[in-house]
């Protein structure tokens, strides 16, 4: 994926242009990894594939080993370079982003763990396709993001935020559905139960995805919209709009 270095600093130092340029590009080959971890967790899940669970787990410590190794280069950055305006808000953003990304894998991690106890009771319980459904949002909300940040693309950003929104709605619908189903049906509960933390899962991983999304608009815009309503998002990305 092609990095979009436009907005960054002019430098005597080629190395410091360098150094920024190296920590943006393992943020994305992290967000790959994390990618393909929340795909293949979904998969497995739906597909019943203990196998494709239990390799997909083991991403999870390559994934931390990341976050420390970038979180080290980004603090050795601000002490020997002190960064100032656009540099600084870069490593600020990568530094917030690898985390969350982190949380995503454990996430997708607690996924895998669920799809094996499904498969080890031997049956589909309800909820599949809300799990499907919400699936599909949040694989696309990851991709978007790591797209955004690759781009500086603060639009396609704004577009995760408001299907975090969308992951919303379709995950309290989905707890009433499956409560109901529950107290209809009590021998499901354990089935069903694992069914609800994978949606929590799904629901959070949508959750860092929008915190990303809110670090690139940072990154770009230099507006804090981290807590912000979509109103704001919205703003900090089309200023020329206005209150429209």
């Amino acid at each position: 994926m092609e990095l979009n270095t436009e907005n960054y600093s002019t430098h005597i130092s080629q190395q410091f242009n360098e150094e920024l340029e190296q920590i943006r590009t393992q943020l994305l080959t992290m967000g790959g990894m994390v990618e393909r971890q929340v795909h293949d967790c979904i998969d497995a899940l739906l597909n019943g594939d203990a196998e494709l669970a239990e390799q997909s787990r083991k991403v999870d410590k390559q994934t931390n080993d990341m976050e420390v190794m970038i979180d080290e280069q980004c603090t050795t950055i601000i002490a020997r370079r002190q960064p100032a305006a656009s540099d600084l808000r870069l490593i600020i953003a990568v530094s917030k982003a690898v985390s969350d990304l982190e949380r995503m894998g454990d996430e997708a991690s607690r996924i895998c763990r669920h799809a094996i106890e499904l498969v080890d009771e031997g049956e589909s319980p309800r909820g599949y396709q809300e799990v499907r459904h919400i699936g599909n949002l949040v694989r696309e909300m990851v991709k978007d993001v790591l797209t955004a940040f690759a781009r500086n693309d603060t639009e396609l950003a704004y577009r995760v935020a408001k299907m975090d929104k969308s992951v919303d709605q379709e995950y309290r619908s989905a707890m009433r559905s499956l409560a109901t189903f529950m107290m209809e049906d009590p021998r499901s509960i354990s089935s069903v139960m694992n069914v609800i933390w994978v949606l929590r899962s799904l629901e959070r991983i949508s959750e860092h995805a929008r915190s990303m999304a809110a670090h690139l608009i940072y990154l770009v815009s230099g507006t804090d919209v981290r807590h912000g309503s979509l109103k704001q998002i919205k703003k900090a990305v089309r200023p020329e709009d206005g209150d429209a």
